[in-house]
């Protein structure tokens, strides 16, 4: 066996230094992009942490890595979907549950109302049967002899009114004049 020259000791400390500083921007990126919620490939970690694609395929620790965020990544988007899925299933189901009982409470009214509807439509039967047609012609009657006297009282009003102004004006003139009369009488005197 041949021992390495102090050259080639060095070029593999320095290979071994760069292997090391690279997987830990490969760790690094991993968080980041966990951080930030983005998907997880080993394109993208490539492209963050500044390495090959070869370099994580050949490193042992970068491989695991990667395919462990992957899986946990995989896991998470899983989770948050059936979340979200969960979600709009109860959403619907409240959505559902508020439409039904929205409609009964509809059907409920309207019950109500063809029922009042029923007892009003029987109450105004009940009233044309009371009435007669010779009962409704005498009404009739009596009603349009009844428009006519108060016709001929608010005429007679009127009348009266226009009377009644009249008198008052006659008798202010006739107070005016006996003024005037007995003026001229203390003044004779």
């Amino acid at each position: 066996m041949t021992v390495p020259g102090p050259t080639t000791s060095a070029a593999n400390a320095a290979r071994r230094q760069a292997g090391r500083a690279t997987l830990e921007r490969v760790l690094m990126a991993l968080r980041q992009l966990q951080k930030e919620k983005s998907p997880i490939t080993v394109a993208a970690v490539a492209r963050r942490a500044d390495a090959s694609r070869t370099f994580i395929y050949s490193n042992p620790e970068a491989r695991d890595a990667v395919a462990a965020a992957m899986a946990t990544s995989r896991h998470n988007r899983s989770q948050a979907t059936t979340a979200a899925a969960s979600d709009r299933e109860a959403s619907w189901r409240e959505r559902a549950l508020n439409a039904e009982d929205g409609l009964k409470a509809a059907n409920a009214e309207i019950l109500a109302q063809r029922t009042r509807i029923g007892e009003l439509l029987g109450q105004i039967r009940d009233l044309e049967a009371e009435w007669t047609q010779e009962s409704i012609l005498r009404i009739t009657t009596e009603n349009t002899s009844l428009k006519q006297r108060v016709r001929k009282l608010t005429e007679d009003s009127r009348t009266l009114d226009e009377r009644l102004k009249a008198a008052r004006s006659n008798n202010r003139f006739q107070d005016r004049r006996i003024a005037d009369l007995e003026a001229q009488l203390t003044e004779t005197v």
